[in-house]
């Protein structure tokens, strides 16, 4: 996921767009050209339709042309903490350095529109669209995989597959557009004119020679800007480019540290991702819905309850999230972001559990805790936060103590 933008990375996922597991079946095989070709890409189209993915094509294996735009992308530093996009730079050259046999890459794209969000209120938190469900995404993508993969094997046998979900060094937004699927909005989200932007991503290499298909050579953002404009931490600092160190998503997702001080306001009700730029985006007006069960929101994640969260024991999280996307950020991660949420929810009603927290074990927890209750305030946040501030031993969270 990759989410449809993913963060200029392999999600987007996403912030997808922010990404994260890769479906690998690699086999040995044969090839196919002409009239048998251009058949067995129309059989290998109406079985990914069959099996459940809502949009479909085939691109070259070729240098992706975004590539010197990754290049720049990582040179001005906006891949953040996320240093697995530097290392693997050069891997990006070619999807040939993923499947060294490929020929064809097949694009694949699942709607996972559903419900629309209720509103946050209280003490709750927002979450992604694509996390309400009963599954990670990518358990969703990568049995179909396997599926198609094994078509292709009873239509070819001896043929070389391999089904690719995030984290393969594959640049999926660039080949979903040469594969037709799209074109890239000021967001960076890739987007259909009928399904929108709401799109998980999968691809699947292959040495066969398909017929490819035409390329979406055209945009059709215009001038519209709300995408860009709608963004309270203004990650976009030009149409196209994303500065993922200021993206919601990242922040409260692949961000292992305390989120900087000043994009805390800009979190808003965000517990986990955003979709602010999706929503805002007219081609999303008619998207279809989404009738998978799996994607269909779960009540406590549309939205979700950011005091239970502060509260919950490691064992609990993991009984809760252990298949779900909420689980990527981790469990100091995911309460360190419900504590952002509160001091911005405003709702004196959650000092109390925030003071509590000031004990936690973890120092990410306690230093989003402090901020919370300085900026709730209150005679017993202040108190309680002076009480702290006393015995506190960890440099960070002395220095969110004494902010000024």
């Amino acid at each position: 996921m990759a989410i449809a933008a993913d963060l200029n990375a392999d999600t987007s996922g996403s912030l997808g767009p922010l990404g994260w597991i890769t479906t690998e079946s690699e086999r040995a095989c044969g090839e196919s050209t002409g009239d048998e070709s251009v058949a067995l890409t129309r059989a290998l189209k109406a079985e990914a339709r069959r099996v459940g993915f809502e949009l479909v094509g085939v691109a070259p294996a070729v240098s992706p042309p975004g590539l010197p735009k990754l290049h720049e992308w990582l040179a001005a530093g906006f891949a953040g903490e996320m240093q697995y996009l530097p290392r693997r730079a050069a891997a990006y050259e070619h999807p040939r350095h993923v499947s060294p046999s490929v020929r064809s890459v097949v694009m694949l794209a699942m709607n996972y529109r559903t419900e629309e969000p209720q509103p946050a209120e209280a003490n709750e938190g927002r979450v992604a669209r694509y996390a309400w469900g009963t599954a990670d995404y990518h358990d969703m993508l990568r049995p179909r995989l396997r599926q198609l993969s094994d078509f292709l094997h009873e239509q070819r046998p001896g043929c070389t597959t391999r089904g690719v979900v995030d984290t393969a060094p594959l640049l999926e937004r660039d080949f979903a557009r040469l594969a037709g699927l799209g074109w890239f909005g000021k967001n960076t989200m890739l987007i259909h004119k009928r399904a929108g932007s709401w799109l998980l991503l999968a691809g699947l290499l292959t040495d066969l020679e398909l017929e490819v298909d035409a390329p979406h050579e055209t945009s059709h953002c215009g001038t519209c800007t709300r995408c860009l404009d709608v963004c309270p931490t203004q990650a976009f600092p030009a149409p196209y480019v994303l500065d993922a160190r200021k993206c919601i998503s990242y922040l409260t997702i692949e961000l292992k540290t305390s989120i900087p001080l000043a994009l805390r306001d800009g979190v808003g009700e965000w517990l986990f991702g955003c979709d602010l730029c999706q929503e805002v985006c007219p081609w999303n007006r008619k998207s279809p819905r989404s009738d998978e069960v799996a994607f269909q929101p779960q009540s406590d994640l549309n939205a979700i309850d950011a005091l239970a969260l502060l509260r919950m024991t490691r064992e609990q999280f993991d009984a809760r999230f252990a298949l779900s996307p909420l689980a990527r950020p981790g469990f100091d991660g995911l309460r360190r972001n419900a504590a952002i949420v509160l001091g911005n929810r405003g709702d004196s009603a959650g000092i109390p559990c925030l003071i509590e927290s000031l004990s936690d074990a973890s120092p990410l927890v306690r230093g989003a805790v402090v901020w919370a209750l300085r900026k709730l305030g209150g005679d017993a946040a202040q108190s309680a936060l002076s009480e702290r501030l006393r015995v506190e031993t960890d440099a960070s969270v002395i220095v969110e103590l004494t902010q000024p």
